[in-house]
């Protein structure tokens, strides 16, 4: 009797530089290198091209070090052996690569999909060094000598701590659950009186779930009618200018069941996703005796999509996964969403909580380093991931300087460093 199927992954760079040369049958290997062409992978008939999905679908995995490496699934590679055979254009089945060189679940902290629709990214993402003497064809290693573009990254990683890994390892299982359309998202935000955080006025929420693939959605905004009075003195009031809908103005103890009863329906359902923007306080209500919403909660994501389960997802830590801050600090809800390019207005409204779309414009991105550099391109240094942000796109508004000079020419003095 055989023994167990290990399923797994390869190295990228193994089975597009190394594999056909450990093929016994020379007359197979230019099948197998048509096969895994850069125009032939990323092409809509392509053996490998999932239904509704816009290119070749490979995976990064992540290793407990926090590098990243591109790869193909061990389904993959079995297809495209038994694809070639089955029209012809191998007379065996062609040898696998050796299970020496397989990668598996139990090797990797995280592993999500990345879609390549272009043969030019694709190829992008694999930098070739100067090639070194061949190697016998026996036997398929690691390749040293073809590096993908994440490497550049990685070197960037080095010194930074398991803070910043940590928060890329999540970064990246946010998009692979989201991209699995797992469960429902569910964004809350409450809004308390700044003299007595005890005393909740207002909240807020949005949530998205899938029904047969179609996103299905929901917001709304409770005010606790009998708190109206309370205005706050440090904090912006906006109770009445909830955007996205009409608010509600709901007793204390209907507000309470109002949310308990959103939660409890939602979990019930499935895996919940609690989205915050900086998770500690609106835990802390959602947990208080004025509430008593939830009691268990994870804060550690799943690999694979979960059957059931609260989890715990924070847009301030993807953010900071995204810019590469390895620090503690994190921004502001305002900050994030206009360096995301989100407009925001009014943000003091439980309702107004703009970190539902902050979510959805990380998670349907691409993976992290892909996403960083096609949102801020070459802000990164050598030994440096944290992007380097304008002091326009930090702290003003480019419409500051009218007057001074026309908006266009005061962004363009700022980003290229010249005077107009």
């Amino acid at each position: 009797m055989g023994g167990p199927v290990i399923i797994g992954y390869y190295r990228f760079t193994d089975i597009f530089f190394e594999w056909h040369k450990a093929l016994p049958k020379l007359e197979d290997i230019s099948p197998l290198k048509a096969m895994l062409a850069y125009d032939a992978l990323v092409h809509p008939d392509h053996p490998l091209h999932k239904p509704q999905v816009d290119g070749i679908e490979m995976y990064l995995g992540t290793f407990a070090n926090g590098e990243m490496r591109l790869l193909f699934s061990s389904a993959q590679v079995e297809y495209i052996r038994y694809w070639l055979h089955a029209v012809g254009l191998t007379d065996t089945l062609i040898p696998i690569p050796s299970s020496e060189y397989l990668i598996q679940a139990a090797d990797l902290t995280g592993c999500s999909p990345s879609v390549y629709n272009d043969a030019g990214t694709l190829k992008k993402a694999v930098k070739v060094r100067p090639r070194r003497p061949r190697r016998p064809r026996a036997r398929i290693r690691c390749s040293s000598r073809a590096l993908q573009s994440v490497d550049k990254n990685n070197k960037r990683l080095k010194g930074t701590g398991s803070l910043l890994t940590a928060r890329r390892l999540a970064f990246e299982k946010v998009r692979t659950l989201w991209a699995a359309q797992a469960g429902t998202w569910l964004a809350v935000d409450f809004e308390a009186w700044d003299r007595d955080h005890t005393l909740l006025t207002e909240f807020g929420w949005s949530l998205v779930r899938w029904d047969a693939g179609a996103p299905v959605e929901e917001a709304g905004h409770l005010v606790v009618r009998e708190r109206r009075g309370y205005r706050s003195t440090y904090v912006a009031q906006y109770r009445d200018n909830y955007n996205f809908g009409q608010s509600e103005d709901v007793s204390k103890d209907e507000f309470r069941d109002r949310i308990c009863a959103l939660v409890a329906a939602h979990s019930a359902a499935g895996p919940l996703f609690l989205v915050f923007h900086d998770s500690s306080q609106d835990i802390k209500y959602l947990r208080s005796e004025a509430v008593k919403a939830v009691t268990e909660l994870e804060y550690i994501l799943p690999d694979a999509p979960p059957s059931k389960g609260i989890f715990v997802v924070d847009t301030a830590e993807m953010f900071s996964a995204l810019e590469g801050e390895a620090s503690a600090n994190k921004r502001g809800l305002d900050r994030v969403c206009r360096h995301l390019h989100i407009p925001t207005e009014f943000l003091h409204n439980a309702g107004n909580d703009y970190t539902m779309l902050a979510l959805r414009e990380m998670a349907a991105g691409e993976p992290v380093d892909e996403q960083r550099e096609k949102r801020w391109p070459n802000r990164t240094t050598s030994s440096n991931p944290r992007v380097e942000f304008k002091a326009w796109e930090e702290d003003s508004d480019p419409s500051d300087l009218e007057g001074l000079m026309p908006i266009e020419e005061a962004v363009a003095s700022e980003q290229f460093g010249f005077d107009m």
